[in-house]
């Protein structure tokens, strides 16, 4: 076998999934949004995975609490398999199936994110996760590899890496970790400043600013009225 082969079709491999990852940038951009408005109004995410995945969800969940690059308030983020005592305890009191949908029941409320991460897409443990997160009004998100798959099929939304290559699935959802925390953080201030005041109106990204029409009347401190058209 040549030198330097391996490295040349993993490199491949992963180029290759680079050309329609590009297309998920407004997906990113949304879901990062959408969890720093979550996350600033006291929400929380919890993440899982097994193997690897288990690992990434530990790596998404620090960058949450920690910081990724400013700093910034920590963010509420567990990762479910982190918690060893409690996994351990339910894969042998209910089975192995129900250790992360047992946490999700106990540590999920409504506004709540569960992401769950899986190359393939079939672990049984992720899938009844998902669907005990719909029991509790917690929003679901995965990251797959290629679709269709069964966790894709149970979620509110999934982000599916197109590569036959576990591995590269795995890297894409590393960097896809990163930018979701990148894209949060550039929305947080914003989420943050609606937590501090309802009233104020901070549009989606990428949608126009409201546009105030007719007349709005601003009192001036007693003293007089400002009528603007």
């Amino acid at each position: 076998m040549p030198t330097g082969s391996l490295l040349d079709t993993h490199l491949t491999n992963l180029a290759a999934a680079l050309v329609p990852y590009r297309r998920c940038e407004r997906q990113l951009a949304r879901w990062g949004a959408d969890l720093a408005h979550r996350l600033a109004a006291g929400g929380r995410l919890l993440v899982a995975g097994n193997g690897g995945s288990a690992a990434e969800a530990q790596h998404l969940t620090a960058e949450l609490v920690g910081k990724l690059r400013d700093d910034r308030q920590p963010l509420s983020a567990i990762a479910l398999h982190a918690e060893t005592s409690a996994l351990t305890a339910i894969a042998n009191d209910y089975g192995y199936a129900d250790v992360y949908a047992r946490q999700v029941r106990a540590h999920g409320r409504p506004g709540d994110v569960l992401l769950l991460l899986s190359t393939s897409g079939t672990s049984p443990n992720l899938v009844t996760a998902a669907q005990a997160a719909r029991d509790v009004g917690v929003t679901t998100w995965a990251l797959t590899g290629a679709t269709p798959n069964p966790l894709a099929d149970v979620c509110d939304d999934v982000l599916a890496v197109a590569s036959p290559d576990t591995q590269v699935v795995q890297e894409l959802h590393l960097v896809t970790s990163h930018l979701l925390c990148e894209y949060l953080e550039q929305e947080l201030p914003a989420a943050l400043a609606a937590v501090a005041d309802p009233a104020v109106v901070h549009p989606a990204p990428g949608e126009p600013a409201p546009v105030r029409a007719g007349v709005e009347v601003v009192l001036d401190g007693g003293t007089g009225q400002q009528v603007d058209a």
